[in-house]
């Protein structure tokens, strides 16, 4: 090139430093280097499935260098060239892609390219999953905590953003469109970077959209959008750059959409040269690595220079790839570590029935819990469908408290309860503690997506960098003509997702003792709370009603309560009988052992998970006549597994099979309350049962 011509050049990029374009072209290379590598010694790279970040190594990059360590980013797994810029060691990312026990994002718990980390120096990085597109929403929830902390006064210093990163496939995903409505509406600190390649698998852009990712934002009012060729550095740079000031100034979101061309394989399990073809040859002219070393040649540096860049890429690249071969792999008995973070609150603590108290209905008891909280930690927040000032929660569970604490920290929420949900996951990570609401347990389902992938694997998966504290409400259950979608009970399918707690209080005290304990607890916590018994208007639910805990009153979870229990006389003539149940059974229960008003107990799990199982396999044994009532329809259910469970473990104690109560058999809970009865257990059913079981 002509000098002039070098010289122009030169003077259109003098706000990128000589030093950034170098060590920009040494990034490039390494990352270029390790695709290499990784392909040359399949044999042992491709052990464990990994994708690289060959095509897109120029603005991810650009993104690394950008990004501050007060920053905070949402990668996808082929974002290997993002973690380089941001200071990461080549070494570091092959313990995770060997899944080695130094890993510093996993400890060899999952996959290359899938970071999580909390690290003095750089941007902090919450566990996301490796589905695709999931990440836009705990991404969004970090930007929105970082606003609710704003707008209390509980952030200081240079204003962070979130750096949310998604391939374009990923944006057709509705859970993206939730992202994108609520960093809109709510003006958040956040930019969406979007890589589009043009394919997903084996599909092309052409098949899976109408429209790529900046024409779809158009649609979001109060999103800005930038184009770039991100095969180009120093287009994507100062694309990046500008973006990520505007955000930081303006606190709302931008999306920049970068064209990358797609020069590795979809991951090392779907190899390239099975269905690329001529795609390939024409994606090999875009190449970043070479477009780069063009433009550095063209501004005057030496081809010498570069040359020793790439050597010492190379060298160092093939020296952390056998160094990360001799590391350690995984103790084998920490398999199990970081289930869940562990609690302060490890017993009952406060005053369970204060001299002076009165007696409140378990809605008011929940209301007030959440009161007390919001009162004494200004990091907490409560939001979800109807909660806000105008109605206060449709079960007006939430009533007043907009008013006291303002709308940014008690508000509503589109009908998004994948967000509601997934957001909870961002919030906890940059420092608010959500209480979240989900309308009606029937409405769910669209969030437990996020509760599987993003809230209930963050602790195990990150080695305990990031349990999510966050309290999910979830009135449950039927009563009075509630009909098919408002009156379910789900118990068993939440129970199947591991690395969440469950609790499913039965009366006001152990409402407002287990609310304390879900907030203060690390981990995400659902709380079930029958809708029947918020008042105790449903006939036999009067105890449901009781004197009020002090505010310091607390349950630790995984303790079961003693409702009754039978005589001494019973239990050693052998004819006592035990009752397991929680929620509405405790009631159906109590009216079902008036007959035997000193031969039967009745054990109240409050806790589904944690279980008090000690408890319970004790107090099995000591009665020999076991029961287990549930409202849940009983095939496959949590009962029948407890039934399971006690059989196996107290079988040479038992005198009689354990027996079940529960729901028919069927798909929802009909409307017409004749119906609802003969669906329902109640206290005729389970006494029919308890005659069955004291006969034996």
């Amino acid at each position: 090139m002509a000098v002039a011509e070098a010289s122009r050049t030169r003077k259109r990029n003098t706000e990128i430093s000589r030093d950034t374009l170098l060590k920009a072209y040494e990034l490039m290379c390494t990352a270029r280097a390790m695709a290499i590598l990784y392909d040359e010694r399949r044999e042992i790279a491709s052990k464990y499935v990994h994708s690289t970040s060959r095509g897109h190594e120029a603005i991810q990059i650009a993104a690394g260098l950008l990004l501050t360590p007060r920053d905070y980013a949402a990668l996808y797994y082929r974002d290997e060239s993002i973690l380089l810029g941001m200071g990461l060691e080549p070494y570091e990312l092959m313990l995770q892609l060997m899944a080695k026990r130094e890993d510093p994002f996993s400890g060899g718990r999952t996959y290359y390219g899938h970071p999580s980390l909390r690290r003095d120096g750089f941007p902090v990085i919450p566990h996301q999953s490796s589905a695709t597109g999931m990440q836009a929403i705990p991404a969004t929830g970090m930007a929105h905590g970082l606003a609710y902390l704003e707008s209390q006064g509980l952030a200081g210093g240079t204003p962070a953003i979130v750096l949310c990163s998604l391939g374009d496939g990923s944006v057709t995903e509705g859970e993206v469109a939730e992202a994108f409505q609520m960093a809109v509406l709510k003006k958040l600190p956040i930019v969406y970077l979007v890589q589009d390649n043009d394919w997903g698998i084996s599909a092309t852009g052409s098949e899976m959209r109408a429209m790529d990712a900046y024409e779809y934002a158009a649609g979001f009012k109060g999103m800005e959008r930038l184009r770039v060729d991100g095969a180009d550095f120093v287009e994507s740079f100062g694309a990046l750059n500008k973006a990520f000031d505007y955000v930081r100034q303006n606190r709302a979101p931008m999306l920049v959409h970068a064209r990358c061309p797609l020069l590795g394989h979809h991951t090392s399990g779907v190899r390239k040269e099975w269905y690329r073809g001529e795609n390939l040859k024409q994606h090999e002219r875009n190449d970043p690595f070479r477009k780069f070393e063009r433009y550095l040649k063209s501004i005057g540096e030496a081809k010498d220079l570069l040359d020793e860049i790439n050597t010492r890429a190379i060298t160092r690249v093939r020296q952390d790839f056998d160094r990360a071969l001799k590391a350690d792999d995984p103790v084998p008995d920490e398999f199990d570590a970081h289930e869940f973070a562990p609690t302060p609150v490890t017993e009952e603590r406060g005053t369970r029935e204060p001299a002076a108290g009165e007696k409140v209905v378990m809605v008011d008891a929940a209301l007030h819990a959440v009161d007390e909280i919001l009162k004494k930690h200004p990091e907490a927040l409560f939001y979800g469908q109807d909660v806000g000032g105008r109605l206060g929660g449709v079960f007006r569970e939430a009533a007043t408290l907009a008013q006291k604490y303002g709308d940014n920290r008690v508000f509503n929420t589109p009908i998004q309860e994948a967000y509601i949900i997934g957001s909870t996951a961002g919030m906890t990570a940059v420092g608010a503690r959500p209480i979240v609401e989900i309308q009606f347990a029937d409405y769910i389902w669209p969030g437990i997506n996020q509760l599987v992938e993003e809230l209930s694997k963050s602790c195990y998966l990150s080695k305990g960098q990031f349990p999510v504290p966050a309290v999910i409400r979830v009135p449950i259950g039927a009563y009075g003509g509630g009909g098919p979608y408002h009156s379910g009970s789900v118990e068993s399918a939440l129970l199947t997702i591991r690395g969440i707690k469950v609790v499913y209080p039965s009366n006001a005290a152990d409402m407002k003792g287990l609310m304390k304990a879900a907030f203060y607890d690390p981990n995400p916590v659902v709380v079930l709370e029958h809708k029947g018994l918020y008042w105790s208007k449903v006939a036999g639910t009067a105890d449901a009603k009781t004197l009020e805990p002090d505010e310091d009153y607390i349950i630790p979870l995984g303790k079961g309560r003693m409702v009754q229990r039978a005589s001494e006389r019973w239990l050693k003539e052998g004819g006592a009988a035990l009752i397991v149940t929680y929620g509405m059974g405790v009631y159906w229960s109590k009216g079902a052992a008036e007959l035997w008003p000193d031969q039967v107990s009745i054990f109240d799990l409050r806790s589904l998970n944690p279980l008090d199982e000690e408890t319970m396999l004790s107090l099995a044994r000591e009665h020999g006549r076991v029961l287990v009532v549930t409202e849940e329809p009983l095939m496959n259910s949590f009962a029948e597994s407890l039934a399971g469970r006690i059989s196996e473990r107290c079988f040479t104690a038992l005198d009689a099979p354990v027996m079940t109560v529960g729901a028919a058999n069927l798909p929802a809970v009909p409307l017409n309350v004749e119906l609802e009865k003969m669906m329902l257990p109640s206290a005729d059913k389970v006494r029919a049962k308890l005659t069955e079981l004291i006969a034996f």
